[in-house]
């Protein structure tokens, strides 16, 4: 590894433990930062999707297998998050798995099996915007799981995950944390926005009267599962900007990824017009509107 990359590495571990040092909800633990111009956040973001592709051409190289998880309460930014990891990577390294509810087959099954099959495999990047966590969260909170399933989920957890770390899965689990006059004003702004509106479900609606209830889920979900072997990262969500750019920063900081050397690239002459006659065809073009 280079002394800049390793240099750039141990500046994310400091400002990633810095982001996990602090997490949200901690009331007056800080002043809030002046807003992040767009072009300051451009910026940065540019710095880390070009890590983010590094750390892609690594995993295909070495084989990794890496699993990110991304929980948090309606509105906090998860789709947000995963939009801004995977813009500017490959589809066919980095996959986004994100299920709808489980069919009548897949509530016979054991409850994780819906989800192993989503697992990396070598040379993969899987992200689960929400995962298995669900029966932990929204299925204990609006009922869709009895309170011994539950139970059996987070007593069982921790030993699913470390099986799936033993067969050499790097997977990190990040919590979006919102405040709720934060989460209210983004859910109210779904409504008024054309673009959004389709993110304001009745199961939005339904959980919005539920904070605590919410609140009590998550606290149980982290005295039972957030473990040394797969600890809960927490993301202060309450600034977007912030909250990506903190984000991916601790990311890149768990993933033990190096620069794969890169020949340069020399581009060929392009082969002789010949006999090519361009046709005289009548292209359907489509409209210059702007």
């Amino acid at each position: 590894m280079s002394k800049d990359k390793g240099k750039k590495q141990k500046k994310q571990k400091s400002q990633a433990a810095d982001v996990v040092a602090a997490p949200a909800g901690s009331g007056d633990a800080a002043e809030p930062k002046p807003k992040m111009s767009n072009k300051e956040f451009e910026q940065e973001m540019e710095k880390l999707q070009v890590e983010l592709v590094r750390m892609q051409e690594w995993v295909k190289a070495s084989g990794a297998k890496v699993c990110i998880v991304f929980e948090g309460r309606d509105t906090a930014g998860k789709g947000g998050v995963i939009k801004r990891i995977t813009e500017r990577t490959s589809p066919r390294v980095f996959r986004v798995v994100a299920l709808s509810a489980p069919t009548e087959r897949e509530k016979s099954q054991m409850y994780f099996q819906r989800y192993m099959p989503y697992l990396p495999a070598a040379g993969e990047v899987v992200i689960f915007d929400r995962s298995w966590y669900n029966r932990a969260g929204v299925e204990r909170v609006m009922g869709f799981a009895t309170p011994e399933q539950v139970d059996y989920f987070l007593k069982y957890a921790p030993a699913v995950e470390r099986a799936i770390t033993n067969s050499g899965v790097i997977l990190i689990k990040y919590w979006l944390e919102v405040r709720m006059d934060v989460q209210d004003e983004r859910l109210r702004a779904r409504d008024q926005d054309a673009r959004k509106i389709w993110k304001l479900t009745p199961m939005d609606l339904k959980s919005y009267s539920r904070w605590y209830d919410y609140s009590r889920a998550r606290d149980a979900m982290f005295a039972a599962t957030d473990t040394p072997d797969t600890p809960w990262y927490v993301v202060d969500a309450n600034d977007k900007r912030r909250a990506r750019l903190n984000c991916i920063t601790h990311l890149l900081s768990q993933v033990p990824y190096e620069e794969v050397p890169r020949d340069p690239v020399k581009f060929p002459k392009r082969g002789p017009k010949g006999d090519y006659v361009e046709p005289d065809y009548p292209y359907r073009m489509v409209p210059a509107v702007y």
